[in-house]
């Protein structure tokens, strides 16, 4: 008899952990919630606001061929005809006739049904429609009548807004090619099923960077930017055994694209893409300058020929970055019978980077305590607990990620050194403020 595999109930546990430690809260849930929107609570905004500054300290302020942009959302309509989202950006749609639930006819069998959730479409009564295409796009109108002349739409992507901004960029900033064009921002999908917490949703941010090459040396360019994406998540701490490349086969592939790599990691609902690496080629430029009559060729006194650049696309969501960065941190360890949960997020985008206690609330130690937090605070974002025993405020530190754990105690009043206890090691060195400082500095640069 087969041995019944466990449930993997990670990713409930997850789910609860965000919300009860403020990560993650479902949106507008006081008036039952929007689906498959999310509130990133405290620690949620705190984490991930530190990815974004990561992400873009390593595109743009440690290097010199990448520059910053920030486009609005709202676009010209024609730019989404040009890049082919209006015709094309479609999904294959069936409706269910009993209970009138959609789904993506390419993804049945990963779907639920909702009357019975152990179940996939295939599997259960109901009888499916035919399938149709479903435009991912959101629509919304410009201005005070609401007819099709006034038709714009919500950007399903961030990159078009780099294409259109390719001579300002280049012409201000003075780059040449190589060069690149990095940006943070919203986009919004109509997904039909969303899902799996935050990995798919209708709202979200985009990390993408635009890199323009001469044609002649896409390829060198392309494993180079793979190899550099791939260094990032090792930089941030991700358990690589969790990571894989996927190479898009022919039927895979982007009607604009020449390769394209996906860095995949293994959640608990299976191996997903977290960030694709892209040879767009000239596809983008070319319609654009098709559509516009603006010349977007580039030459100079390298190139004497005049070209339109082939463009190299990192593209990772942020918050499927954060989704993976919590999975990838969340553990459950046995201590003394019983089970504690630990957050194990790097320092460099943990939302708390330190917690400072007194060991108890008497003989002058929170307020020495107090002094150490306020100077802490001046550099790094630190959390001031004196409720409950000293293990209970460790438990409550790790569980929320925080790296470090502060206390002073009596020695603290006559040499000035507190411990300074790891939360992975579990390691305590005694320290004085100055030092205290400077570890918090190098750790999570």
């Amino acid at each position: 008899m087969a041995v019944k595999k466990p449930k993997d109930d990670r990713m409930e546990k997850l789910v609860s952990l965000c919300k009860r430690r403020g990560y993650i809260f479902p949106s507008s849930e006081i008036y039952g919630g929007l689906t498959s929107c999310w509130d990133y609570g405290p620690l949620g905004s705190e984490l991930k606001r530190n990815l974004k500054s990561v992400w873009w300290d390593t595109m743009t302020h440690r290097r010199d061929d990448i520059e910053g942009l920030d486009a609005a959302i709202l676009m010209h309509p024609q730019v989404w005809h040009t890049s082919g989202h209006v015709a094309e950006f479609n999904d294959p749609m069936v409706d269910c006739k009993k209970c009138k639930a959609r789904f993506r006819a390419d993804q049945l069998e990963q779907c639920r049904c909702p009357e019975k959730p152990s179940k996939n479409p295939i599997e259960c009564d109901g009888e499916l429609t035919e399938v149709k295409q479903f435009n991912l796009m959101f629509k919304t109108f410009m201005g005070p009548v609401e007819d099709t002349a006034n038709i714009i739409y919500m950007r399903p992507e961030t990159a078009q807004g780099i294409y259109v901004n390719f001579l300002n960029v280049k012409n201000s900033s003075r780059q040449k090619i190589p060069f690149g064009i990095a940006q943070i921002g919203k986009a919004f999908r109509n997904e039909i099923t969303p899902g799996n917490f935050t990995f798919r949703t209708r709202e979200f941010e985009q990390m993408e960077m635009q890199f323009f090459v001469h044609p002649d040396e896409d390829e060198q360019w392309f494993e180079y930017w793979r190899e550099q994406r791939w260094a990032f998540y090792s930089s941030l701490g991700v358990n690589m055994d969790k990571l894989r490349w996927h190479e898009h086969g022919p039927d895979e592939l982007a009607h604009y694209a020449k390769a394209a790599y996906d860095i995949e990691y293994e959640y608990p609902f299976g191996w997903q893409e977290l960030e694709g690496v892209h040879n767009r080629t000239d596809f983008d430029l070319s319609r654009h300058m098709e559509a516009t009559g603006k010349n977007l060729k580039y030459q100079d006194d390298r190139y004497k020929e005049k070209f339109i650049p082939y463009i190299i696309e990192t593209s990772a969501g942020c918050d499927r970055t954060i989704l993976t960065l919590l999975v990838d941190a969340y553990d459950e360890v046995e201590i003394k019978g019983e089970k504690r949960v630990f957050l194990r997020l790097s320092p460099k985008v943990a939302p708390i980077k330190a917690a400072v206690f007194p060991l108890v609330k008497k003989d002058g130690m929170p307020e020495f305590a107090e002094k150490v937090y306020q100077e802490l605070s001046k550099s790094f974002k630190v959390f001031y607990d004196l409720s409950g025993a000293v293990g209970k405020r460790y438990a409550r530190m790790d569980e929320a990620g925080c790296p470090f754990c502060i206390t002073v105690d009596g020695q603290t009043l006559e040499d000035e050194t507190m411990t300074v206890r790891d939360r992975d090691t579990m390691e305590q060195k005694r320290m004085k403020v100055a030092e205290i400082v400077d570890f918090l500095a190098e750790k999570t640069r």
